[in-house]
């Protein structure tokens, strides 16, 4: 036989150094899974990161753990890019003074003919694929919605009084990916205009990227919560950030580094976010506090060896400078 029973799996891992023993065990093993669970859990950031893990009792703690911090984060996720989609969407409404997306397309969008003074050739032929790629993006996210009767969008190509679908209603139905691909897009005005009404520190954003990249961020994590990815260790993370999404924040927070390399930087980028958006002290210090609980609750139950991969010893330094910034 090829494949391991349950059985087989559990002796395996006793064979590999991991006890695990009894119903219980047995459960958490087939409800987690081994390929999902033990394999996907069993190392820091990349296969050749291996935690020391001497008991499943341990492997299962860091799958709750990484669980804990999924649901801790979705819904602050969820609430920033709603309320930067609607902020950009008030400034883009403004500048192109339409909710007419081909209007939208012509006045607030770079391109070859409204590119920056002094822009080259090929700066100018980037700004005009780009715009080109954002109206192919745009055309299949509405083509998707239509395909699946979603009433925020098909009741407008079924009126036999049609003009166009509004801007307002492209936003509701833009993922967080093409929402930040459409911010890069905007003409500079654009994007500096959104990054005040955020309120985004803006002095070391001379090119105004500040309010994509942090999207682009942020839509890593919020796509590895969303498919039930592994995020305490941030594999996830795609985007290496530049001098100025470092230094915004280290001005702000009052860092000494920021890098994403650990789930505390994300912590650190949405209560940013948090605070911008006027939400409450008590709140965003109410989960400030739940991070650190679910992570010290973590750090009790496994051997000092998997702590100290998987929790960075400056986490505490880190979140106090956070408090103190809220």
């Amino acid at each position: 036989m090829g494949f391991k029973t349950i059985d087989g799996l559990m002796r395996h891992l006793r064979d590999h150094g991991i006890s695990i023993a009894g119903s219980s065990q047995k459960r958490q093993l087939m409800n987690t899974g081994y390929f999902h669970g033990y394999k996907g859990y069993r190392f820091f950031g990349d296969s050749g990161h291996k935690l020391p893990f001497t008991s499943y009792s341990e492997v299962y703690a860091t799958i709750q753990y990484d669980s804990k911090l999924k649901a801790l984060f979705y819904d602050k996720i969820m609430f920033i890019e709603t309320a930067v989609k609607n902020i950009a969407l008030e400034s883009i409404l403004l500048k192109s003074n339409s909710e007419n997306i081909q209007v939208m397309y012509d006045k607030v969008i770079s391109s070859y003919k409204n590119s920056p003074v002094g822009s080259n050739a090929e700066r100018k032929k980037k700004m005009q694929q780009n715009k080109l790629n954002l109206q192919n993006t745009i055309q299949s996210n509405l083509a998707r919605a239509y395909k699946a009767a979603n009433p925020k969008i098909a009741h407008f190509y079924n009126d036999v009084h049609y003009t166009g679908v509004p801007i307002w209603a492209l936003f509701e139905i833009m993922m967080m990916g093409d929402f930040g691909f459409l911010l890069s897009c905007l003409t500079f005005d654009v994007r500096d205009d959104i990054s005040c009404k955020l309120g985004i520190n803006i002095s070391s954003d001379t090119d105004r990227q500040l309010v994509y990249k942090y999207i682009y961020t942020l839509k890593d994590l919020r796509n590895a919560i969303a498919h039930n990815a592994v995020v305490f260790d941030t594999r996830f993370r795609k985007i290496d950030p530049t001098r100025a999404m470092k230094r915004c924040l280290e001005n702000e927070i009052g860092v000494p580094y920021v890098n994403f390399k650990t789930i505390g930087d994300y912590v650190l980028l949405m209560c940013y976010y948090l605070k911008l958006l006027h939400v409450s002290k008590t709140e965003i210090k109410g989960f400030i506090r739940e991070f650190e609980r679910i992570t010290n609750e973590y750090v009790k139950s496994v051997n000092t060896g998997v702590s100290a991969i998987v929790v960075h010893p400056d986490l505490e330094g880190r979140m106090g400078a956070l408090k103190n910034f809220i």
